[in-house]
């Protein structure tokens, strides 16, 4: 009876070693997963408009739950002042101008040139060849053409839409498919599409798009992802459902009142994709980002940039600097704000340095990797200087690493210390000159590199029915 106990002693024993190594062994191997990564675009969102730069009557408690666990940039940039361009760089890591990618895209779905270019690599082909499972929700605006498809371009997932922006009510859309859509106008009542299907969508659209972001991450619980996250809110149209109008009776002004709305729906969003990563367990091991794609058009959609001068499609502040906050927890500390100028480039930078057996880009990258900075093993500023242009236009602007910026508005050129006045109020060219010259001499190295704009944009639209023999409608 003793021996058979003893057996049977053994055998549990030996069975329950084999257990706890198992978990032992799939814990390690959980904790040497590389962490997941998602980044979190907002569409046209004022700088003043999260309450974590302050905001007053628009509450985003989910969105600051961000800043909190990690780093609020509080100079953090991207690379141009409107949409599409903007996302080329982000996407990229390189400045899209040299791939001479300075415009926002018609909508032409048979023009395989009207989108980012073959020759450039998007964040989703480099993390996939990393082992990583990527996917798009929402806003793509990086061409229209079956060769530019978001599954083209390194996603293994597409919920969303192609064009630069989309009607909200899923009644307003009445166009079948992305080619039914004759120009930018027309695509925003283009049906929805899950990778290359069809999708009947019955709800609110920053909801849908926030509940595909959910489900992604659920359904990816066991292996490395990464998701682009590009809701259309509060890009216009303003529309909103009366849950979130209800929200903001206090708001007096119709406009704001609505945008506020919107706002409100991506903070919802925000907040459940949060919790869904805490309840599988990942939200820990995830790099996640919030940021505008840039700064607010005051006067169409009600937004705030409040100190900052300009908006949405200038090279002032106003237009380029943008709420802009990043958590990893355990890499980088909680309740910490970043004065550096930084810009959305660095987001591939830092992510591919980061992780286990990276890919390596097929291009040289423009951004560099944050970590080192955010946790205090330099002191030196990320970048010695950041760079805009708008070429159409003879605009430029150059940050300096001690927060001196110069804009060129074609002859006009001025300089500005964003250290004392963050709204670029005072001119000193007059009294920085070694400095200026200093700032034109790098803006004409770093032009070198450049190229001009590959394509017409939407503000050139005439010209292009021209050459094509053509109309688009608006």
């Amino acid at each position: 009876m003793q021996k058979i106990v003893f057996l049977f002693s053994t055998a549990f024993v030996l069975t329950m070693a084999a257990f706890v190594s198992k978990k032992g062994a799939q814990s390690v191997e959980s904790q040497a997963q590389n962490p997941n990564v998602i980044v979190i675009v907002a569409d046209d969102l004022g700088y003043n408009d999260v309450g974590f730069n302050g905001c007053q009557d628009i509450p985003t408690p989910h969105i600051d739950r961000i800043a909190k666990a990690g780093v609020v940039f509080s100079s953090g940039h991207v690379s141009f002042g409107v949409c599409s361009p903007s996302r080329a760089g982000l996407l990229t890591g390189r400045y899209q101008y040299r791939f001479g990618y300075e415009l926002n895209p018609l909508y032409v779905t048979g023009d395989s040139t009207m989108g980012l270019p073959l020759t450039e690599e998007t964040m989703a082909d480099v993390l996939g060849r990393s082992g990583y499972n990527s996917m798009l929700v929402g806003k793509w605006h990086l061409g229209a053409h079956k060769s530019l498809h978001p599954l083209k371009r390194g996603f293994n997932e597409f919920f969303g839409f192609l064009g630069g922006g989309h009607q909200y009510f899923p009644e307003n859309l009445t166009l079948q498919n992305p080619e039914d859509a004759n120009g930018e106008g027309e695509s925003y009542r283009t049906k929805l599409n899950r990778n290359y299907t069809v999708v009947e969508e019955t709800e609110y659209l920053t909801d849908a798009l926030s509940r595909e972001a959910v489900s992604f991450v659920e359904r990816n619980k066991q292996k490395p992802f990464f998701l682009y996250l590009a809701y259309n809110a509060p890009h216009t149209p303003l529309q909103a459902t009366e849950k979130y109008l209800n929200r903001f009776e206090n708001i007096k002004n119709p406009k704001r009142r609505t945008y506020a709305a919107m706002v409100s729906a991506v903070d919802d969003g925000v907040g459940g994709l949060l919790d869904k990563l805490k309840e599988i367990g990942q939200i820990d091991n995830t790099i996640i980002v919030f940021l505008s794609d840039n700064g607010g058009p005051i006067a169409d959609n009600g937004s705030s940039n409040a100190p900052l001068r300009g908006q949405k499609g200038s090279v002032f502040e106003g237009g380029i600097r943008v709420p802009f906050a990043m958590q990893w927890t355990g890499k980088i500390p909680a309740n910490l704000t970043y004065d550096k100028p930084i810009i959305a480039l660095d987001i591939l930078s830092t992510v591919l340095a980061n992780i286990k057996g990276a890919a390596k880009p097929k291009n040289p990258l423009d951004g560099t990797d944050l970590l080192p900075y955010l946790t205090n093993k330099t002191n030196k500023a990320p970048h010695d200087f950041l760079f805009w242009r708008m070429y159409d236009r003879g605009n430029y602007a150059i940050i300096h690493k001690d927060e001196k910026k110069m804009v060129v508005l074609k002859d006009s050129v001025y300089l500005y210390d964003l250290k004392k006045e963050i709204n670029e109020a005072t001119n000193s060219i007059d009294k920085e000159k070694t400095l200026a010259d200093e700032m034109g001499k790098a803006r004409a190295r770093w032009e070198k590199g450049m190229i001009a704009p590959v394509f017409l944009g939407l503000t050139q639209r005439e010209e292009y029915e021209k050459q094509k023999g053509m109309t688009l409608k608006k």
